[in-house]
């Protein structure tokens, strides 16, 4: 199978200039060891069925003999041997140079008491996420995000995702082995990947006995707040009112660490803007999933159940596009965050670099009403902003999932179909 050129491919290149090792995380088939062996010259798979057993016990014993090979070197799933760390730290210290080991992994590693040092300054991680629309090819890229924090950026472009389209990809995701698959195939890797989540991802991740039916009702309920910032004893009740006898708080914090670790659930943090009101800023964090094909598939949808349900189609849309932004913001050196505050008003997603520029953007799966609602939002958010304390926003964004053009209108707010963005 020919290989997709990713954003990843730049950001591992330019992080294995700076740093001694590079530490690639992220769920599981989104891509990490194939494309750490795009740029890496030799390759030690820790999983290997016929090596595996010797593997962990030269980790234990003679960990160096492991990180013999030309530069960079992948080592695949090393959370296998934790003991791996200290001896990469230490081989970076003592060969003094930069790019010379690739760790990918899509767990954090069960003990960390096996790890003594931190690695700061000799090895960096980077997230990776499932394919954005870009990657896989469905957005034309006609509109850049980096060229949106540029004044003079002209927005123009034409999209031809429809509404059955856009249904399918929410539920396919991007997985890369579902791209350029059958529309039948390419949905039956969420659901396995599902079922690979609830039947043993989510207790191999410590070794630590989970149930699967409890692990379903969870992902379920964290799907059906898609969007929100339930807090986790709201989450919790959801679970219980659906035929559940008991599911402590403690239970709900194990499980949904777990699927944290193995990067399955990733929140959007809140954004902490100075604003010109004493309005309180809500803190807790929006419910995501690393990509809304997970949502889907633990709701048990297919794409024409979300065309016969627009609203739950909306929350899942907005998942996607979370997604996206996340991918292209990681190539310009930006954050997504979410803004919300006691009076309600609030910002689906926040874009914000490095150098203190930032972007509003609302979501909304299309239709003159939902667009004019998002406008509205925008423009009060961008009133109570204290820009005498920091910047105005770079542009105001409203990210459709159908829709045929992308322009600027007269108030200055970007229309910008999901099927013409890229980083």
């Amino acid at each position: 199978m020919e290989y997709r050129k990713r954003y990843s491919d730049e950001v591992l290149k330019e992080r294995l200039e700076a740093k001694g090792a590079v530490l690639v995380e992220g769920a599981k088939w989104c891509g990490k060891t194939t494309t750490s062996k795009q740029v890496a010259q030799s390759v030690l798979l820790m999983q290997e069925p016929s090596q595996k057993k010797q593997n962990l016990q030269m980790a234990e014993t003679n960990p160096q003999i492991l990180l013999q090979g030309k530069t960079p070197r992948l080592i695949d799933e090393w959370q296998l041997a934790p003991k791996l760390w200290d001896a990469i730290r230490f081989e970076v210290d003592q060969r003094d140079s930069f790019g010379q080991f690739i760790l990918t992994g899509s767990a954090v590693p069960p003990d960390t008491k096996e790890i003594s040092h931190t690695g700061t300054g000799r090895i960096t991680r980077m997230l990776m996420r499932p394919m954005s629309l870009f990657e896989s090819g469905e957005s034309n890229g006609q509109v850049s995000l980096k060229g949106l924090f540029t004044p003079e950026y002209q927005v123009a472009a034409s999209s031809e995702i429809d509404l059955e389209t856009l249904a399918f990809l929410i539920c396919r995701g991007g997985w890369p082995k579902s791209v350029g698959c059958s529309q039948k195939v390419a949905l039956r890797q969420a659901f396995d990947y599902y079922d690979a989540v609830v039947n043993s991802d989510i207790s191999r991740v410590d070794e630590k006995e989970r149930d699967s039916e409890r692990a379903k009702r969870l992902m379920h309920s964290y799907a059906r707040n898609i969007g929100t910032q339930a807090k986790f004893e709201e989450i919790r009740k959801d679970i219980l009112s659906n035929d559940v006898d008991s599911f402590s708080i403690d239970t709900l914090y194990d499980y949904t660490s777990a699927l944290k670790k193995i990067f399955v659930i990733e929140d959007c943090p809140a954004w902490n803007p100075n604003i010109r009101s004493k309005t309180a800023i809500r803190t807790t964090d929006t419910r995501y999933f690393v990509d809304s094909s997970i949502a889907s598939a633990s709701l048990g949808l297919g794409p024409k159940d979300l065309i016969n349900d627009l609203h739950t189609m909306g929350l899942l849309f907005e998942n996607l596009c979370i997604r996206d932004l996340r991918v292209y913001a990681q190539v310009i050196d930006g954050e997504i965050y979410h803004y919300r505050d006691k009076n309600g008003l609030e910002c689906d997603a926040v874009v914000h670099l490095r150098d203190g520029s930032y972007g509003l953007v609302e979501i909304k799966l299309g239709g003159d009403t939902l667009i004019e609602e998002g406008a509205k939002s925008l423009k009060a958010f961008e009133k109570i902003i204290d820009t005498d304390k920091m910047k105005s926003p770079s542009f105001k964004m409203i990210l459709t999932g159908i829709g045929n053009y992308a322009y600027k209108r007269e108030d200055g707010i970007l229309i910008v179909p999901v099927g013409c963005l890229r980083a």
